[in-house]
């Protein structure tokens, strides 16, 4: 087993260059127990692991033995060296890469409608890593069919939307593209829903048991009236005043929960 304590090796770079990944073509960084284990229980493909070197073995010994079961690449680190790849503050005892999927394409978009009665969220403007990573978990606790994250939004694969999905990302069927998304929905008869803050339906008057798609914007600009304007419906979640709005994520997970409730 490789053991590294330089930060200038060449797997202490591909690490950064999946912490910044500025290309769609890096890979995903996954820091941390629960998100390794996460991607073993949904079978993705791990790169290569490394294992801080002083880690807990005890609490390491059921992981080290599923990556050594799916003969995953496995190396130690230093200290140093854990703290140069890990992008949390108090580095983790255990990182890893996976390859990212190709989320742009027909087939890329068509996984989101083909199962089930579709329910798909479709992000515009979503620049919070962190609410995107939110609404990916949140798509998939609901049994939404899956999320286009959207034009203008952050990177769903960047290691704060990873952790803030909880593994969600892995899982839930992803596409990139706002229009793409749109076209979709249409071809698989979806009714559109955009949703808005005020002077929308309100939400507990649809009926999201047909197949749905729903519009969800970014926090401050919302969505283009070009956008609103094709949608077949515009729908507000019912606020107290003096609240003006949600932030997205929080949008997408009552609408998505309304959408549940009717379903069930």
């Amino acid at each position: 087993m490789q053991h590294i304590t330089s930060r200038q090796n060449p797997i202490v770079a591909r690490y950064r260059a999946a912490r910044e990944r500025k290309a769609d073509t890096d890979p995903i960084l996954l820091d941390g127990v629960h998100l390794v284990r996460e991607a073993l229980d949904a079978n993705v493909p791990l790169r290569d692991v490394v294992v801080a070197r002083d880690a807990d073995r005890d609490e390491m010994r059921e992981l080290l033995a599923r990556l050594s079961h799916a003969h995953v690449e496995l190396r130690t680190a230093s200290p140093a060296v854990m703290s140069a790849i890990s992008p949390v503050r108090s580095p983790s005892p255990v990182v890893a890469l996976t390859d990212a999927p190709d989320l742009d394409g027909d087939a890329a978009v068509a996984r989101l409608f083909e199962r089930g009665t579709p329910l798909v969220v479709i992000g515009h403007g979503i620049q919070d890593p962190g609410n995107v990573g939110a609404i990916v978990r949140v798509a998939e606790a609901a049994g939404a069919t899956g999320v286009v994250v959207g034009t203008a939004s952050a990177d769903p694969f960047g290691w704060k939307a990873v952790r803030a999905s909880m593994g969600s990302v892995l899982r839930l069927p992803l596409a990139a593209d706002t229009a793409a998304g749109l076209d979709a929905a249409r071809r698989y008869g979806c009714r559109i829903i955009a949703m808005l803050p005020h002077e929308g339906k309100p939400i507990y008057e649809e009926d999201f048991r047909r197949p749905t798609a729903i519009v969800v914007g970014s926090e401050g600009a919302g969505l283009p009236a070009g956008l609103i304007d094709s949608a077949d419906e515009r729908a507000t979640i019912p606020m107290q005043t003096p609240v003006e709005s949600l932030n997205a994520a929080v949008t997408a997970a009552i609408v998505l929960y309304e959408a549940r409730r009717q379903r069930i």
